[in-house]
């Protein structure tokens, strides 16, 4: 990395040490609620110099980023990794009211929602999340907080998948984070301009601006080749803290599934 960047990455946010202390830090899960408020002191993990910035839904990479939206009126981020596939939070999934994961006829994947217009709605019809997931237990496990929703239908021809690299990232990568934010759910929202952290607890720590409505969404890493960006994670926290210090789940939790998939011929 450029002194430039390791600069970047060590003054606007006050990064700390390459590994940080989850415990240390209060989390706060990004699912969008039913109802959205715009209140500052409710969007937690961001920063007061707020990079966040509308992006083309069109265009790549972040017309491979899907709206989850269940019949709850609940709403997360996903991204599209396959035809059929795609990855979001596994939180994202679950009702408060009955304790349990959501059916997934309940789950609803929007593709390039913009202002209450999309281009295809698809149903979801089978999900897969971490057995070691328990999101009704007192201290759920972050780490494993993914979920791997299969397709009815395949994804518009005109939305290519986003690779999946679960190799690990160096402190100070360059990164990327979009999602439908719960401060302006209508349109796509990313930070372009943000950074790896560390690792904690089996979580990749980053400063990307991110709040809720934005779990699920895709920590997006320069591929091998440096010509295109592909899936590193999937974010599902915030830190309540004075810097920025955001979570996601690394790939490398949910790749396995993804490749077992791939292989029995799954899209």
């Amino acid at each position: 990395m450029r002194e430039t960047e390791q600069e970047h990455a060590r003054g606007r946010r006050q990064a700390g040490p390459g590994r940080l202390a989850v415990t240390a830090l209060a989390l706060t899960l990004l699912a969008g609620a039913a109802t959205a408020h715009a209140e500052r002191p409710l969007l937690p993990g961001v920063g007061m110099d707020d990079r966040r910035a509308p992006v083309d839904a069109a265009a790549d990479p972040w017309r491979s980023v899907v709206r989850v939206q269940t019949n709850l009126a609940g709403r997360c981020t996903g991204a599209l990794v396959g035809r059929s596939t795609v990855v979001t939070a596994g939180h994202c999934l679950f009702n408060p009211r009955t304790r349990r994961f959501l059916q997934a006829s309940s789950l609803h994947v929007l593709f390039g929602y913009d202002r209450g217009a999309y281009t295809r709605h698809v149903r979801v019809a089978q999900v897969a999340t971490d057995p070691a997931y328990d999101p009704a237990a007192a201290a759920p496990m972050a780490a494993a907080d993914w979920a791997v929703l299969t397709l009815a239908d395949p994804a518009p021809d005109s939305v290519p998948p986003l690779p999946v690299s679960a190799e690990p990232l160096r402190s100070g990568a360059p990164l990327m984070l979009g999602g439908y934010s719960q401060d302006r759910a209508q349109i796509l929202m990313a930070d372009r301009d943000c950074h790896l952290l560390g690792e904690s607890g089996g979580l990749l720590v980053h400063d990307c601006d991110a709040t809720r409505g934005t779990s699920g969404g895709p920590l997006l890493a320069r591929t091998a080749q440096g010509g295109g960006w592909a899936v590193a994670g999937v974010g599902v926290a915030a830190g309540n803290a004075p810097a920025v210090r955001n979570f996601a789940v690394p790939s490398a939790r949910f790749a396995p599934l993804l490749a077992k998939e791939s292989a029995a011929g799954q899209p």
